[in-house]
């Protein structure tokens, strides 16, 4: 039995009531847990010796806005929910890696923090609460990371404006950092080439 089957072989024993969809492609495991069952889902996977995943390698956010829109193929009518987290986790014991995913409805962006299972997810997760607005419960210091403290909205999300919302700068006249309505206009940025006279005919 190959390395990936025999990894898949194993998360078949997770644990009972605990209900996980794993799948299998280029070469790469990905395991799909529901939101309740995540942090034991986690657990056992960290504790149990058949697969002893000690490492949380990344952990990141995910907006599936837009997405399978102009592919049939994918989210075939976007009715999956639009968020998603994404833990990838290593096995230094047994030499495997594994992609775990919890899907999230953007009306409950909630989802339990991890902390206590690898102490490494605590600035993972205050970069995904900066960058997406997800909330992980029971982290013990969720403030932004990334961005200023007054930022407005989350830029890694699929709607946020290219311009953002408001525009910072020092004014001599309060002697500190003022924020302001953006005073730039959206635009599409469009590539252009320009070529010598003469250079796309044949003989050029």
């Amino acid at each position: 039995m190959g390395s990936t089957q025999h990894l898949i072989s194993r998360l078949s024993t997770v644990g009972s009531g605990v209900n996980i969809s794993v799948t299998e492609a280029h070469g790469e495991v990905s395991a799909e847990v529901e939101c309740s069952q995540l942090h034991r889902c986690l657990q056992l996977l960290h504790d149990q010796p058949d697969l002893c995943f000690e490492q949380l390698i990344d952990l990141c956010g995910v907006d599936y806005l837009d997405y399978g829109k102009d592919d049939a193929r994918a989210n075939a009518g976007g009715t999956s929910p639009r968020f998603a987290v994404v833990y990838h986790l290593l096995s230094v014991s047994h030499n495997h890696r594994l992609r775990v995913v919890v899907r999230l409805e953007e009306e409950s962006l909630t989802v339990d923090s991890v902390i206590d299972i690898w102490p490494v997810a605590d600035w993972f997760e205050r970069e995904a609460f900066d960058l997406f607005g997800i909330i992980f419960i029971g982290h013990p210091d969720l403030r932004r990371l990334l961005t200023d403290y007054g930022f407005v909205g989350h830029p890694f999300r699929k709607d946020f404006p290219l311009s953002g919302h408001v525009e910072m700068r020092y004014d001599e006249e309060k002697g500190r950092v003022v924020y302001e309505p953006v005073s730039i206009e959206p635009r599409v940025t469009v590539p252009r080439v320009i070529r010598e006279r003469g250079s796309g005919e044949r003989n050029s």
